[in-house]
């Protein structure tokens, strides 16, 4: 009996342990994550991209504070759709901000289901950039091949393109080289890294940060910057 207690015990210590790293980690390598602020120079356009989980904004106060456009979560998956995409747009849109939208690509669901939900959701709207797809493995489960990965993001942006959408692929300097570089150069890049992108990179929109302040958005909030001539081009 004794014997059993302290396994369960130890048990209990092994699974403390493991969160205690797991919020270490966060802290350390997301929430402590380098802010880089773009040369304004070079790249004088700013922007966010949102989703429901940044609640409610004041997106007058958001222009007004020099940014200019804002990206924003429409669907997840196959069934997921954001619950403030439609008023997020909307408000974006009213305070003179240009407006994009971006869908957060499953690794575990079908490709052509995931362009349905998120055609559904966008319902032939009018926007103001291609229609970003999120391919990170922050936030999706393991175990999924990078062929099979690649294969339903295929199938995805070829439902999608029959529809006439236009599309940028979001990811990771480390997933965009795992899933992206050398099949999807075709399409506009959106790079998310917190250093100067590689000169070699051929990106078009720039997350710097995960961690903005910005008067009218409560938290945190990702900042991004776009290229001059990518800005203007549509």
């Amino acid at each position: 009996m004794h014997r059993r207690i302290g396994f369960i015990i130890a048990i209990a210590i092994t699974a403390i342990v493991a969160v205690c790293g797991v919020i270490h980690a966060y802290r350390q390598y997301i929430a402590n994550s380098p802010t880089i602020e773009p040369d304004a120079n070079l790249y004088p356009i700013r922007g966010i991209d949102i989703s429901a989980h940044n609640g409610v904004i004041d997106f007058e106060k958001v222009k007004n504070a020099g940014y200019q456009f804002a990206i924003i979560k429409a669907t997840e998956g196959t069934d997921f759709k954001d619950a403030m995409f439609i008023d997020n747009l909307r408000q974006a849109r009213q305070a003179g901000l240009k407006v994009g939208a971006y869908h957060f690509f499953r690794f575990d669901t079908d490709g052509y289901l995931q362009a349905l939900n998120l055609l559904h959701s966008l319902r032939h709207r009018k926007l103001d950039f291609p229609i970003a797809i999120d391919i990170e493995r922050f936030g999706n489960p393991d175990g999924h091949q990078a062929s099979i990965i690649i294969s339903r993001l295929q199938d995805m942006i070829t439902c999608l393109e029959k529809e006439g959408v236009d599309i940028i692929l979001y990811s990771n300097k480390d997933d965009y080289d795992k899933y992206l570089k050398g099949k999807f150069d075709n399409y506009p890049l959106w790079i998310c890294t917190f250093t100067e992108p590689e000169p070699n990179l051929n990106w078009d929109i720039w997350q710097y940060s995960h961690r903005g302040k910005i008067d009218g958005i409560k938290g945190d909030v990702d900042l991004n910057t776009i290229k001059t001539e990518f800005y203007r081009s549509f």
